[in-house]
């Protein structure tokens, strides 16, 4: 199998050498052989060809996803002692800032810090190939087939192209073939002539601020949204944008950006489908307005936003954007942020956890850091009724100290809320 890289894909890629990558951290009680993990890991590569791609390039230097027709490369795999419940944290950090050799490795590997009857598994991966859906997808086979080296995992139809993703009578509509025309050209155009600071900002060191919260306070957020009939995703982007007001004051944007997967509003892309690109909308408060007014209003925005997505069109949009990808890359690395940070909510995660001689105790929120620009991101995630928070930033764009107060009034304005019981109007 050999396709090109659609456009968000190479963004990601970038030079191939630099990091764009993830990490999905699950802590593990109980006992698996390397061997049922090894088997299990080459059992993912029979199901989904991508999962043993490197990348090769054409004359041009146009990217591609290639796999063997020969026995693939193995998943990597390294076991590091384990030696505390917060390795994993130093072990994340790491995995960010190593490459992965995308010319001659699969972009997948596995570090396990393992421990007497207690381990993290991390799954690390290059954004370019995997998103948040894909790895959930991926995660929920592995812990299958490493409890049962035979279950069947069905076969993964990969996506070989755009022509995959949207149908046919959209590709080829007079009418969306002008409009996508229209609005490439605009957008290249604008690229072409659009400036970029002379220097990028300086990342410096990156880092990792992990939290839970409670069973007891998880549900009391979800009872809590439930009577204000908003999402706990609006609620958390409610918190963040007053929570970066407070604490960087002249500083902050009042814009945070949150990913859509596009796999929920496009019928082609599969649940079992390898990808890693998604569209994204950006959410702002009200000054003038108090908490919960805020909170309706940003959930309606987001309501609207939601409907306005073309993820047909904004795909093939993209894909006129080839030529000017260095162009682009370049303005996000060199510009100055216009947003806080990025926002993901993975929601509550409902694979198994119990297994027949394991169970999985928690998982941990995936990161992932890139060199596009401002790293800033929070992400959370629920399971088994606890609620995981990681945030993640740079030195360069957010001092660690400021970090720390961002955590602290993410909570306590939730807990105040909580306490308030607002009902809604």
């Amino acid at each position: 199998m050999k396709r090109k890289l659609l456009f968000g894909e190479r963004l990601m890629l970038g030079d191939g050498k630099t990091p764009f990558n993830g990490v999905f951290p699950i802590k593990i009680r109980g006992e698996f052989s390397a061997a049922r993990l090894h088997h299990a890991l080459l059992r993912l590569q029979q199901k989904h060809p991508l999962l043993n791609a490197v990348i090769t390039y054409d004359k041009n230097n146009r990217p591609y996803f290639a796999t063997a027709n020969e026995q693939p490369v193995k998943i990597p795999v390294e076991i590091l002692s384990r030696y505390s419940d917060h390795d994993w944290e130093a072990e994340t950090v790491r995995q960010w800032q190593t490459p992965f050799r995308t010319e001659l490795e699969p972009m997948l590997r596995v570090s396990w810090l393992k421990g007497d009857g207690v381990s993290e598994l991390l799954t690390v991966f290059h954004h370019c190939l995997i998103d948040g859906g894909s790895i959930m997808t991926i995660l929920t086979a592995l812990f299958e087939l490493i409890d049962n080296g035979d279950a069947d995992i069905g076969q993964e139809s990969p996506i070989r192209g755009l022509a995959d993703i949207v149908p046919p009578e959209i590709m080829e509509s007079r009418k969306k073939k002008i409009k996508v025309n229209l609005i490439g050209n605009i957008a290249v155009l604008a690229l072409r002539l659009m400036p970029a600071g002379k220097k990028a900002v300086e990342r410096k060191k990156d880092y990792l601020i992990h939290w839970k919260m409670d069973e007891e306070m998880t549900s009391q957020l979800s009872g809590f949204c439930k009577r204000a009939e908003v999402t706990v995703n609006t609620l958390l982007c409610a918190v963040l944008l007053q929570t970066f007001k407070e604490v960087r004051k002249e500083k902050s944007h009042n814009k945070i950006s949150c990913p859509v997967d596009l796999r929920n509003i496009n019928q082609h892309i599969k649940k079992d489908n390898i990808f890693a690109f998604g569209s994204m909308f950006v959410v702002s408060s009200y000054p003038e307005l108090d908490f919960m007014s805020n909170l309706r209003a940003i959930h309606h925005d987001i309501k609207q936003k939601l409907k306005k997505i073309d993820p047909y069109l904004m795909l093939m949009v993209l894909e006129k954007a080839h030529p000017v990808l260095h162009k682009f890359s370049r303005f996000l690395k060199h510009s100055k942020s216009s947003n806080d940070c990025m926002f993901s909510n993975m929601g509550r995660i409902t694979m198994p956890y119990q297994y027949k001689t394991f169970e999985i105790e928690t998982m941990y929120a995936p990161t992932a850091i890139g060199p596009l620009g401002n790293t800033t991101s929070l992400l959370t995630s629920t399971c088994r009724g606890q609620m995981d928070f990681c945030f993640v930033a740079s030195e360069g764009y957010i001092p660690y100290t400021e970090g720390q107060a961002i955590q602290t009034r993410i909570m306590s304005i939730l807990k105040e809320q909580l306490k308030t019981q607002l009902q809604p109007a």
